[in-house]
């Protein structure tokens, strides 16, 4: 019998050691302390950080600790320095990129030790594969980085925006209809396939809109849209696409108009919440709009009709308006 059977044909551990090579530059050889003392900043600070980034708290004399982290506090306390990063929203910033780069961590790392597994027999893929694919990966990722950066800077550069800044915008939620009973159903494969098709095809449309996708959370998708037409458009889109798209899934959606809290790439304040309750009592392949949104579509162009007022969570008379495409005439 094969000794190998029913293992992975790859060690995992063999990922840490070259990772660990390529992305620092030695061994860990310091502690918390010479750690902020070398960048010039406050340990309870350095601390702090070091936590919002979504690390456990590692012992004061534990060496764990390289150059690669003495730099980063460095170029932190610069930033702060030049009040790129004001003290007060520091937290924030941090947890944001914390919890945006342990996402794509955990994906990345994942999908490539599926890769690796492939290897016959138990033998160990070359080492050197490893090294070679962990800086390609980091450079697509700056390539991508500095994309988004010029196409955000290409969208707000006529506006007078600032880290936080509050903007009348379309926003929406999609949602899969019975996503809870029908992930029951299928296999963790199927499913996956599912949700990965239903983000891809959200993406593409809102960014046809001029729209931009903020979120997606398993079954839901939260998206901004400048123009209110195109927003329509876009939700009017993405309920009729299971009909000529059999992998998507049935969706609703709720859109509301109104005044939002741009911030650390998420938005805020009350325009999000009735999207968020609208799309909670739409129907299967329906979208409901908000009361200021309706009041600002063309009625030429889309067949809106008020329905029932409905009591949500936070909203006990919210008016939702059926929004449909015009018929032709």
């Amino acid at each position: 019998m094969n000794e190998h059977a029913g293992q992975s044909a790859f060690d995992p551990s063999l990922l840490i050691d070259v990772a660990g090579e390529y992305l620092f530059d030695s061994a860990p050889t310091l502690t918390q302390r010479e750690v902020a003392d070398r960048a010039g900043m406050d340990l309870d600070l350095a601390n702090s950080l070091w936590r919002y980034l979504g690390f456990p708290e590692v012992e004061d004399d534990r060496v764990a600790f390289t150059g690669a982290d003495v730099e980063a506090l460095r170029v932190t306390k610069r930033l702060i320095d030049l009040g790129v990063l004001e003290e007060d929203r520091l937290p924030q910033f941090v947890r944001s990129l914390g919890r945006t780069f342990a996402r794509l961590a955990d994906w990345q790392t994942r999908l490539l030790l599926g890769v690796l597994q492939t290897a016959e027999d138990g033998e160990q893929p070359p080492l050197d594969v490893l090294a070679e694919v962990i800086p390609m990966v980091e450079e697509v990722q700056g390539y991508v980085w500095r994309r988004h950066l010029l196409a955000t800077a290409s969208r707000i550069a006529l506006r007078d925006v600032r880290s936080e800044t509050e903007r009348q915008l379309v926003v929406g939620f999609v949602d899969i209809v019975g996503y809870t009973s029908r992930s029951r159903q299928m296999s963790p494969r199927a499913l996956g396939a599912m949700v990965e098709w239903f983000e891809r095809v959200v993406t593409e449309l809102v960014v046809q809109h001029g729209g931009q996708v903020i979120k997606t959370i398993g079954d839901e998708a939260l998206f901004t849209v400048d123009d209110p037409t195109e927003g329509a458009l876009l939700a009017l889109e993405l309920v009729e696409r299971a009909e000529a798209d059999e992998q998507f899934p049935d969706v609703r959606v709720g859109l509301a108009h109104g005044p939002v809290l741009a911030r650390l790439g998420d938005v805020f304040g009350s325009t999000v919440n009735i999207a968020a309750r609208l799309t909670s009592v739409a129907r299967p392949a329906r979208v409901l709009v908000d009361a200021d949104l309706a009041e600002l579509l063309d009625h030429e162009e889309f067949r809106l009709r008020r329905t029932r007022r409905v009591s949500v969570k936070g909203y006990e008379h919210l008016e939702p308006w059926s929004l449909k495409r015009q018929r032709e005439r």
